[in-house]
């Protein structure tokens, strides 16, 4: 069994280019869809490295399955391995710590430019980043900060973008994982669920225009978040050559 579990919610929300990460390192995971209850059974002891990926529902939703996700992620918590949750993801971790999920007044979508927070800059989880960069933004929740969070990244439409709990949790409220054939497929199927009159939402042009640049930039990003969350892991045999 694959030490590596990537919690996924539906079909068009994949691990993206983790799961070329992983693959590139030749590292092996379990995929297991959380909105299928195929976390019934699963032994909560096993993974090393947890990765929690994104979806359109909210955490608020009363779906039996969040609350065995839920509390999944608290016993991961408890037995201090790494944890990195996208979007969605981010907003369980936030959950799971006690941290309220709130709806905003707006839909934040597209190449969403980030600011390091003050004080935040020495985080090893930013140690990669350059000193402003964008990740690509789909959601219109937002997550409260958990007692001992440190806040980590914000922008104008988004106070609480990602933060880290301890030494092995990062919660992100964007969407790293991102690779050209996800943009497009979320653009081409979802595009009319977007109001570009919003000022917190990019014309689908924008969005499309420079794709290939665009996420390869953003490819550099997620494999500095992936790379130390990875390296928190005690007992896997992690070679990460391929990551620069």
């Amino acid at each position: 069994m694959a030490d590596i579990l990537i919690i996924t919610h539906i079909d068009y929300c994949t691990p993206g280019h983790l799961a070329k990460v992983l693959d590139d390192a030749q590292l092996t995971f379990i995929e297991l869809r959380a909105d299928l209850n195929e976390l019934d059974g699963y032994d909560l002891d096993r993974p090393k490295a947890v990765a929690i990926m994104g979806g359109p529902m909210s955490v608020n939703d009363p779906l039996p399955w969040l609350q065995t996700e839920i509390s999944a992620i608290r016993h991961f918590i408890k037995r201090d391995i790494p944890l990195l949750g996208h979007c969605l993801g981010g907003q369980l971790l936030a959950k799971a710590l006690g941290a309220r999920i709130s709806k905003m007044t707006y839909t934040e979508s597209g190449w969403q430019a980030m600011d390091i927070v003050a004080g935040a800059e020495q985080s090893p989880w930013l140690a990669h980043l350059p000193e402003r960069f964008d990740i690509f933004q789909w959601h219109g929740d937002t997550f409260a900060l958990p007692d001992g969070a440190e806040p980590l990244l914000s922008n104008q439409w988004c106070q609480n973008q990602a933060f880290a709990w301890g030494d092995k949790v990062l919660a992100l409220q964007g969407h790293p994982e991102m690779t050209e054939a996800l943009v497009s497929q979320w653009l081409r199927d979802w595009s009319h669920l977007l109001d570009v009159s919003q000022p917190s939402q990019q014309s689908l042009e924008f969005m499309l225009d420079g794709l290939n640049h665009k996420v390869a930039a953003l490819n550099q990003v997620a494999e500095g978040f992936y790379r130390h969350w990875l390296n928190k892991a005690s007992g896997l045999d992690v070679q990460l050559n391929g990551l620069n």
